[in-house]
């Protein structure tokens, strides 16, 4: 704005016309923008968001027990609000609001096709459960995607296959199959994603499997696609399965080609993230025990960590480099174990992989297994088919969402 006190100005007439048009609610968005701690931010202390600030606090304390206004604030940081925000008179009453569970995620989901012509075959609650993770933004995303899907391929309804499509596209991003791939590299590629497939399949404590394929998307030039759940408190198990799943496509490069390529570098990334989280935040090491190592710092203007105090010595910093160390090589050898038992399993989901570039759990399964491949119009070589064709972006594949654990994505790009 042009004149400073522009903001107290405004926040003095808000509340002017809330009493004039009592009762009334008043709805604060992000208020973290003008809400954050005073005497932090480099400008000074007393700088335009300040003042803002000191004129809703002098007007929140200027209601009387007459006055029928009802004052909700929402923000994603409420660790950087000003005390006197939430203090007891104030913002005194805190409603966390979590992403949906999967009755949530069906309720929204009727919310957003309503007027949209669905096909009488959409199962909403099986959609609701194939989306964990999901906010209300995405679903809409979903949908909206679904519907363009539909129209692209001529279709009068929505089917559950454009809203499969549609999921794999919001989480994944959009298949770039213009993107050129020597067919050296797609073998390399194949392999790699099928090493992941195959450990985790072998693997008891693993996530079960929805699809691997070869088609590149967003950033990834193959993805290894796990079935999620709304499971909040992973094991150890489940981490160690989780870490060799990610080590069978390095394992398998090395195994089948005697060579490794640089695709693996996000599952390192991922692995070690992981492995350190297990020593030094989940309390998972016999040698160090059940505490917690580091204590994270952040400056409040900045409203973001900015680094970790370490809170032990040069010793214990030793101890859990070598229980990282561990825990990886222990999962890579289980890992090259796995695969190296399989070896003929693996060669055969890779035969297949590079025939029709996209396996199914139940397709790949039955492979594995050595039963009969379902039939399915999805087992066929896809061929592109969009009178109108669909738009190529970048896109990040999606993350896990899980409250206070630093878990890696279940989507693994090669």
């Amino acid at each position: 704005e042009m004149f400073v006190g522009v903001g107290a100005s405004r926040v003095r007439d808000l509340f002017e016309q809330a009493k004039r048009h009592s009762p009334c609610i008043i709805f604060i968005d992000e208020i973290d923008a003008v809400g954050r701690q005073r005497g932090a931010g480099l400008g000074g202390s007393h700088d335009e968001r300040e003042q803002t600030l000191n004129q809703i606090l002098v007007e929140m304390d200027g209601f009387g027990t007459d006055v029928h206004i009802i004052i909700i604030a929402a923000t994603n940081r409420p660790d950087i609000l000003d005390p006197a925000l939430t203090r007891p008179g104030r913002f005194d009453r805190r409603v966390v609001i979590d992403r949906p569970d999967v009755k949530g995620r069906e309720a929204i989901f009727n919310v957003h096709i309503r007027g949209k012509p669905v096909a009488a075959n959409v199962d909403v609650a099986k959609l609701a459960k194939a989306t964990p993770g999901f906010v209300g933004a995405d679903i809409e995303n979903t949908v909206n995607e679904a519907a363009l899907l539909a129209a692209r391929r001529n279709k009068k309804s929505i089917g559950m296959a454009e809203f499969h499509d549609a999921i794999e596209r919001v989480q994944l991003g959009p298949e770039r199959r213009s993107r050129i791939i020597s067919p050296e590299e797609k073998e390399v590629i194949a392999y790699h994603e099928a090493g992941h497939a195959l450990v985790s399949h072998f693997l008891a404590d693993a996530l079960p499997l929805r699809k691997v394929t070869i088609v590149p998307r967003g950033l990834g030039l193959g993805i290894t696609w796990y079935m999620e759940d709304d499971k909040l408190l992973p094991t150890k198990s489940q981490l160690e399965a989780r870490i060799a799943s990610m080590l069978g496509g390095r394992v398998a490069e090395e195994l089948v080609f005697d060579e490794i390529t640089v695709g693996a570098s996000d599952d390192l990334r991922r692995v070690t993230q992981t492995a350190r989280a297990m020593v030094t935040e989940y309390g998972m090491s016999k040698e160090l025990g059940p505490r917690v190592y580091g204590q994270k710092q952040e400056l409040v203007f900045l409203g973001r960590e900015i680094s970790e105090q370490r809170d032990y010595s040069d010793e214990i910093a030793r101890q859990i480099d070598e229980e990282v160390r561990r825990i990886v090589d222990e999962e890579y050898e289980l890992a090259r174990q796995i695969l190296t038992e399989n070896r003929d399993k693996l060669d055969i989901v890779v035969s297949r992989l590079l025939e029709v570039e996209t396996l199914e759990a139940e397709e790949f399964v039955a492979l594995v297994e050595g039963r009969p491949l379902p039939s399915s119009e999805s087992n066929a070589p896809q061929s592109p088919q969009p009178p109108v064709p669909e738009e190529e972006e970048e896109s990040e594949s999606s993350g896990w969402n899980r409250p206070k654990l630093d878990l890696p994505p279940s989507p693994s790009p090669a």
